[in-house]
């Protein structure tokens, strides 16, 4: 299915850094995050989810981001922040689609230390909130339902979280241009001014930053199998090139250069989904550790990026073209290895669970 229908979208959107509806209308329908046959159990296990988005990732990163966006970072931040009825009403909404929404977290000023620098806030009004702040890269924000936005309680300094329908009054969304990395997932810019909601839409299980610490920690693992996802797709677009593509009379594929690359690229996606597997499997025994999925989102990121950028190498100038599908996972793999956590960040959260140090400043 992503083959035939998903495939043929992916170089106009690219080049027109648009989200196609027909891909979402493709995969929406197939009931991924409950899909038939499969036990809830299963299909709530970290193993299950990660090959989702490494099947994904291995089509495209923005096909996967933006199914994640739904799948992964707004149901999550509903089931694990919000209260029983609210998980019981919004859930079977979100599996569905019929309640789309985004994960809204970092701001203009404040990404990889929003715990201590979140400028938003969020104050009470009798039975409302008031809010007031900035969001930045916020994915599918600009056709989200509702936003789930984190701010600082004035009264308690502490974080919260608040679905906030995407067209209520006082909420400006503004679609981020010029990028080259995932150009068809829409990121957005959005401000706060003003902007009221009422208790019921504060999700009841968020009261403080250890909280939104405990959704993260479980999306980490998504974004390390997304990038063992796209090393795969990246080495099989290279396969394809150098199986077609001519050079002083024969096919690319037989030269010794080539084949050491793709040698060297096979071993880091190996190793890469080996990583991610092992940490799936942990956390579906129960064992939950920030360095743990820090660590395979930092080293798998890492890998990533030098087998794009082989793949890159061996695709010559068509590998920054559409002609070949290496130039999308190339500029893609720079946006993996620094959103949901950068290098620095999680080497530190790794580095301070083998010293007992901190090192953060």
């Amino acid at each position: 299915m992503l083959d035939e229908r998903v495939k043929p979208l992916l170089s106009e959107a690219w080049d027109t850094a648009t989200m196609p509806p027909g891909i979402i209308g493709s995969l929406a329908p197939l009931g991924l995050m409950a899909p038939e046959g499969v036990s809830e159990e299963e299909a709530d296990s970290s193993l299950y989810k990660g090959f989702r988005s490494y099947v994904l990732a291995r089509t495209d990163v923005s096909v996967a981001t933006v199914y994640n966006a739904q799948a992964g970072l707004f149901r999550a931040t509903v089931r694990l922040g919000g209260s029983p009825e609210q998980v019981a009403e919004l859930d079977p909404r979100i599996k569905r689609f019929d309640l789309t929404g985004v994960f809204a977290l970092t701001e203009p000023e404040h990404g990889s230390d929003i715990a201590g620098g979140m400028a938003t806030t969020a104050t009470r009004d009798g039975d409302e909130w008031v809010l007031d702040g900035r969001k930045r890269w916020i994915g599918g924000a600009v056709t989200a339902d509702v936003l789930a936005v984190f701010a600082r309680d004035t009264a308690d300094d502490q974080v919260k979280c608040f679905l906030v329908p995407r067209e209520s009054e006082g909420v400006r969304i503004e679609t981020i241009t010029g990028k080259v990395s995932l150009r068809p997932m829409q990121n957005a810019d959005f401000t706060l001014e003003g902007v009221r909601v009422p208790e019921s839409a504060r999700l009841q299980r968020v009261d403080s930053w250890r909280d939104v610490s405990k959704i993260m920690g479980t999306l980490r693992a998504d974004v390390a199998w997304i990038a063992a996802g796209l090393q795969a797709g990246a080495l099989e677009a290279a396969i394809d090139y150098v199986r077609e593509r001519e050079q002083f009379g024969r096919k690319l594929a037989g030269f010794q250069l080539i084949q050491e690359k793709l040698a060297r690229m096979a071993g880091n996606a190996v190793a890469s989904l080996g990583m991610v597997v092992q940490l799936s499997e942990l956390q579906d025994r129960g064992v939950f550790s920030d360095a743990n999925s820090s660590l395979a989102k930092m080293w798998v990121a890492l890998r990533a990026r030098e087998t794009v950028a082989l793949a890159r190498e061996i695709a010559g100038g068509n590998g920054i073209t559409m002609e070949s599908g290496v130039a999308r996972f190339f500029a893609d793999a720079e946006a993996v290895y620094s959103y949901e956590g950068t290098h620095e960040v999680t080497s530190l959260i790794v580095g301070r669970a083998l010293t007992g140090a901190s090192a953060f400043v």
